[in-house]
């Protein structure tokens, strides 16, 4: 790879603490390896049209990246997201993520340990491109702390890196059924439209709430294959969700009561855990073979259950806004950015008020 400008390798760095796939107690090894890696993916993508060009490319492939550019018209033309070069190329990353988040919590509490930015601000989350590198740092966090790291399939630099080709697709999603794979970039793309930094409740509930009502319009169009192929998807994650939902409340009210004792709470914890992994096992005994999440029920613990509530918090809240706004897409974004701009106390009242049984985000 040729040697880029020094502007070009600020101008990332820029990107990058903007995306939240940053850290904490920073070295340069870090903004190196951040730099490097985005370096090697965005080089790695070529424009969609090549792919489809090229005689190699497998059919199933030419099929999904034609699926992709339909997707990302609709998200321009009926949900008003940008028209800019992202998701307009694709790259095969020789892997089966994009970057490994590392996440950490206390033992008896679901508030993730922040690392803080310039630009993105305090993230609960440290991104890497290399899977080792992740674990090795995940290690060495300690054994005090509840330590996850999981695979992410997309992430998105807010529209920073457009000059330079946009965010690209990726072999790490492209083969998701195509409600799925529409839900995914509507969920990048709304990251490129509204940004609050050190808020990851409010970015990532935000862009989960554009990817559902865009979904839900995507899916309206489709055809019927396609809405039942979706169905079956959704409907195990939606009762995945329920559960972890409902084990991540009784987490929350454990750690919360004051009449246990630390060792109590680590019992009642462990009891807690055990039933959600039994309650799991049954769930998927319905789901003919279907295994997809007993990576994540394995190493379930306080810092992936934190991680998970930072993307969905406050969904309902921007459903309720979205409705209020007359389902105007302009007039929605344009409230969720004048959101963005409250201080972060104000910022929480009023999603509180939007959706009064939220409870509060533990993530700050």
């Amino acid at each position: 790879m040729r040697r880029l400008p020094r502007r070009v390798f600020a101008s990332l760095t820029f990107a990058l603490l903007a995306s939240g796939c940053a850290s904490t107690a920073i070295g340069p090894g870090y903004y190196w390896q951040s730099v490097t890696g985005h370096l090697k993916l965005m080089h790695a993508a070529r424009p969609v049209q090549d792919w489809l060009d090229d005689p190699a490319t497998p059919p199933a492939l030419q099929q999904k990246l034609q699926l992709t550019q339909r997707i990302r018209a609709f998200a321009v033309t009926e949900l008003g997201l940008p028209d800019n070069a992202s998701y307009r190329r694709y790259a095969d990353l020789h892997r089966k993520a994009a970057v490994y988040n590392v996440v950490a919590a206390p033992a008896l509490s679901l508030r993730l340990q922040q690392w803080c930015f310039p630009v993105a601000g305090c993230v609960g989350y440290r991104g890497y491109y290399d899977e080792a590198e992740a674990r090795a740092f995940a290690a060495g966090l300690g054994n005090d702390l509840d330590v996850a790291v999981y695979p992410v399939p997309a992430y998105s630099t807010l529209g920073w890196m457009n000059w330079a080709g946009g965010d690209p697709l990726l072999n790490t999603f492209i083969g998701y059924p195509e409600g799925e794979l529409a839900r995914l970039i509507f969920h990048e793309l709304a990251h490129q439209v509204v940004y609050a930094s050190g808020d990851t409740a409010f970015n990532e509930s935000f862009a989960t709430a554009v990817e559902r009502i865009g979904g839900a319009r995507w899916l309206a169009q489709a055809d019927e294959a396609a809405r039942r192929t979706y169905a079956e998807f959704d409907g195990r994650r939606q009762a995945f969700r329920a559960l972890t939902r409902g084990t991540r409340d009784q987490l929350q009210a454990l750690y919360e009561d004051p009449s246990l004792d630390e060792t109590a709470k680590r019992a009642r914890k462990n009891e807690l855990m055990q039933a959600f992994r039994q309650r799991y096992a049954d769930l998927r005994q319905g789901w003919g073979g279907y295994k997809g999440y007993d990576a994540w029920v394995d190493r379930a613990n306080n810092a992936s259950f934190g991680a998970q509530a930072a993307y969905d918090q406050w969904v309902p809240a921007f459903e309720t806004l979205f409705e209020r706004e007359g389902r105007d897409f302009a007039r929605f974004y344009d409230a969720v950015r004048a959101l963005a701009r409250q201080p972060a106390a104000e910022r929480q009242a009023a999603l509180q008020a939007l959706d009064p049984t939220a409870r509060p985000p533990s993530t700050p």
